[in-house]
């Protein structure tokens, strides 16, 4: 390579290659019945407002994030084998999680989120000792102040005008898991599971 040529791998036609960027997260995933029932809600928010021109996520990608643990040009051994010790040593305890009403949060693709009223203090126990667990483990964690737990439907040109009420979605959630993704890419794929007491 010459002096002038620049470092960057460029693929076929002179484009740059992309790169994969790994995505890692502890999350709650909702079994096939939940899936369902989400999805009947986005379908719902769908009909009622077209004008969102929104992008739908998959029923197969509907999760609540619960803690991020970041994007890496390669899976970092380290970072999975550290999170994994943490989720082990973890203990918390299983909770019901009733989703009631679907809104949008700020953003340049507004995500159109499933979120509820009362949000159970197991939820918020469960992020943050996690939290703590991953920290103790040695994990270097952006410092997340505020937990709003929710279920990603869409990202669309606009906000919803105001909250959208949806039948409640009763979800008894019994475990989470770690999560790896290639951005813009495929599926999840689980790394471990833990159950809750």
């Amino acid at each position: 390579m010459s002096n002038t040529e620049s470092p960057v791998q460029t693929a076929l036609f002179g484009q740059p290659a992309t790169r994969e960027l790994h995505r890692l997260f502890f999350a709650l995933m909702p079994d096939a019945a939940k899936r369902h029932d989400i999805n009947h809600a986005a379908a719902l928010v769908q009909q009622q407002h077209p004008g969102l021109r929104a992008r739908w996520v998959k029923p197969e990608r509907f999760h609540a994030t619960l803690n991020f643990l970041g994007d890496f040009p390669v899976v970092p051994d380290e970072v999975v084998e550290k999170a994994m010790i943490a989720a082990g040593a973890l203990h918390a305890a299983s909770f019901t999680w009733t989703l009631d009403y679907v809104a949008s949060f700020r953003g340049r693709e507004p995500p159109c989120v499933l979120r509820s009223t009362q949000v159970p203090e197991l939820l918020l126990t469960l992020w943050r000792d996690l939290y703590a667990a991953l920290v103790r483990a040695g994990l270097k964690l952006r410092a997340e102040r505020q937990f709003t737990p929710h279920v990603t439907l869409a990202y669309g040109r606009q906000e919803l005008p105001e909250a959208v009420p949806v039948a409640p979605i009763v979800w008894e959630v019994d475990r989470f898991v770690l999560i790896h993704n290639v951005v813009g890419k495929g599926k999840y794929r689980m790394l471990g599971s833990w159950e809750l007491a």
